[in-house]
């Protein structure tokens, strides 16, 4: 069975801004006070190696978890994930601020494929990602943490009861949990050690949740990051491949599977899929100046890469066979409906 107690873990902010620090320093001495709470501090999540203590740290704790980043949650779920710390969804109460009522509404798009999921056993405890982006006062924190800890420990006792009742004679053993007094069994790591800084990394993050196993970004990306286990799954092979700051393959997946959490771009770094009105999205767009439609944004973007590493531009003739001008038309994209949206506003 899973720890009784929670563990809480802080990822700072790779950019050291006051306003952030105050912020992570304010939850973490909350959070040191917090009866039944573990609370550890790491460097930015997206930047842990395997070799990393923080990231070893993280790779210990065998039960339920509470990771607080500045990344949306979907992105640090899955970057979680690929680095092998695993667990099912907790879902927060946290809105972001920019969220209003009217855009939770069901969007009159059809819902996206059903993806392939996480490869494997998923353990029984349940990681919950908070982004600190969402409020600026470390008591909206604290609060959900201690409601996240209030339904694990429920979880917890309900697993407890239905053990108990299918397996009685471990009540009168002391053992309701069917193991001895549990501990977490973790190596012990200082915060010093913990906290050393890594350097600054750029590689994609898949969403199993969305990805369909399309491998159209296989087939897109000319400088080796993908490949295919041995179940022929999408996986990024070589992360440190990828060039830094190009964010073209997230732009040609047909689910929004691909993430790159440091992107300037709130679509492209994880953020919920349609929690924003379109509209907005597309004004955005129009007014940033990306005027081009996804596909031929990303092959800009690609031979630009293509050319820095001394190579030959390649346009549109290489790796993307499903998106040939002669493809019967699809769902409009982002562009298509902002010009319509423009045209029905008179503009």
């Amino acid at each position: 069975m899973p720890r009784s107690r929670l563990t809480v873990v802080l990822s700072q902010s790779p950019s050291k801004h006051p306003a952030k620090r105050a912020l992570e320093e304010s939850i973490a001495a909350a959070m040191i006070m917090e009866p039944g709470i573990d609370m550890s501090v790491v460097p930015h999540l997206y930047d842990l190696d395997a070799q990393h203590t923080g990231r070893m740290f993280l790779e210990s704790v065998s039960g339920d978890m509470v990771v607080l980043s500045w990344l949306f949650p979907r992105a640090a779920f899955w970057l979680l994930d690929r680095d092998g710390i695993r667990g099912h969804f907790g879902e927060t109460q946290i809105k972001p601020p920019n969220l209003d009522e009217d855009e939770e509404e069901e969007s009159d798009e059809p819902p996206p494929a059903k993806g392939i999921g996480p490869a494997g056993e998923i353990p029984d405890r349940h990681i919950y990602c908070l982004n600190l982006n969402d409020a600026n006062k470390h008591e909206a924190f604290v609060e959900e943490i201690r409601r996240i800890a209030a339904e694990c420990k429920q979880r917890r006792e309900a697993k407890q009861a239905e053990l108990a009742r299918s397996n009685p004679t471990l009540v009168s053993l002391g053992l309701p949990n069917g193991v001895s007094a549990e501990t977490n069994g973790a190596p012990s790591f200082s915060q010093e050690q913990m906290l050393t800084a890594p350097g600054r990394r750029w590689y994609p993050v898949i969403d199993y949740s969305r990805c369909t196993n399309c491998l159209e970004c296989l087939d897109f990306c000319l400088f080796g990051v993908y490949g295919v286990d041995g179940q022929e799954r999408i996986l990024v092979e070589n992360q440190d491949s990828c060039k830094k700051g190009c964010p073209a393959c997230s732009r040609v997946c047909p689910e929004q599977a691909i993430m790159f959490p440091d992107y300037k771009s709130a679509a492209i770094a994880g953020a919920p899929v349609g929690a924003i009105g379109s509209l907005k999205i597309d004004l955005t767009k129009l007014f940033g100046g990306e005027l081009k439609d996804a596909v031929a944004q990303a092959v800009l973007e690609r031979d630009q890469e293509l050319v820095k590493d001394g190579r030959d531009a390649v346009g549109m003739s290489i790796g993307i066979p499903k998106r040939q001008p002669d493809k019967a038309a699809g769902p409009k994209d982002d562009l298509d409906k902002l010009v319509d949206d423009l045209e029905s506003l008179g503009l």
